[in-house]
């Protein structure tokens, strides 16, 4: 299957169409508009609903202003409903030391335009061990308490690193000896977290790499074109098992595992290191929970 075509390069410090510091004057009104009809409708919650984040949303909806209320609203009815604040203060994935072992998911370092890099290994799933020390729920609850945790922890970090706004990440899924029936297996776990990701966390997917992918991936990928819009679509790129030089070109090779094609060897595994900025500026991040890195350090 041959690789997409690269996308045109761009410099990171320098904010996309659509963001903070590049929006057009009908896109400003439309957000001071959106975030006013919040207010006023008792769905705004400042402490999360920061400008970049309500661009999201409105991003996602191509600036259709009702249809990205709906969906920051519908968002909004999901947390509670999911129970998300008592994940983020109560979750103790203690199985996770076990769960790697059989189905590794995990952040580690950055790319070169300072997103933290997302690691999923997809070929080492073995769904019965699996599911014999977690379940499902689990699982889900896991996943949102890490993507939580980017926009309050690794997105404002790595804001810091960079010097300049950081809200996406870059995904590389490893699908090195997946079988179809393997991945039917957890299909329902896939589709479930793929919708958790573009709907409730909107424009969070920077870059996303699937390597390794088998000859007959492409009847999988019609499957799972189905559930994801054409934003999301347009953002992943499908590897065979050529795939080095690619994510070379975006990732540095001391933050790539080496099993990857990297050097990276992290003392007790890359996997469960959770290396990254994180762990150097945790203290500097000075606003928790809307994702925005508020540090003059930032602006360097």
């Amino acid at each position: 299957m041959p690789p997409n075509p690269p996308p045109p390069t761009h410099d990171p410090s320098k904010p996309l169409p659509g963001r903070l510091g590049n929006l057009t004057v009908i896109q400003q009104h439309t957000l001071d508009k959106f975030k006013k009809e919040l207010q006023e409708e008792g769905y705004f919650v400042p402490e999360r609903h920061d400008d970049a984040t309500l661009l999201r949303f409105l991003r996602a909806r191509k600036f259709d202003l009702v249809k990205a209320k709906q969906m920051i609203i519908a968002a909004e009815e999901w947390r509670k409903s999911f129970g998300v604040d008592d994940i983020v203060q109560n979750f103790d994935f203690k199985e996770q030391t076990e769960v790697d072992r059989y189905y590794p998911q995990y952040y580690h370092k950055t790319d070169k335009d300072g997103r933290p890099l997302y690691i999923e290994r997809l070929g080492k799933l073995d769904i019965r061990a699996l599911y014999n020390i977690t379940t499902p729920e689990r699982q889900l609850q896991h996943l949102v308490f890490e993507y939580e945790k980017s926009f309050t922890h690794r997105f404002p970090a790595c804001s810091i690193e960079v010097g300049h706004h950081v809200e996406t990440s870059c995904t590389i899924m490893d699908l090195h000896n997946v079988g179809i029936g393997q991945f039917y297996r957890v299909k329902d776990y896939v589709m479930q977290a793929a919708g958790i990701g573009q709907d409730r966390y909107p424009e969070s997917m920077g870059k996303f790499y699937i390597i390794n992918a088998p000859y007959l991936f492409s009847t999988v990928w019609s499957f799972i074109k189905g559930w994801l819009d054409e934003v999301t679509v347009s953002k992943i790129h499908i590897l065979g098992k050529d795939y080095k030089n690619h994510l070379l070109e975006q990732i540095p090779a001391e933050n790539l595992p080496k099993d990857l094609g990297g050097t990276c060897e992290c003392a007790g595994g890359c996997s469960l290191s959770d290396a990254g900025p994180w762990n150097k500026h945790g203290g500097e991040v000075a606003k928790i929970g809307n994702g925005v890195a508020t540090e003059t350090t930032c602006m360097t």
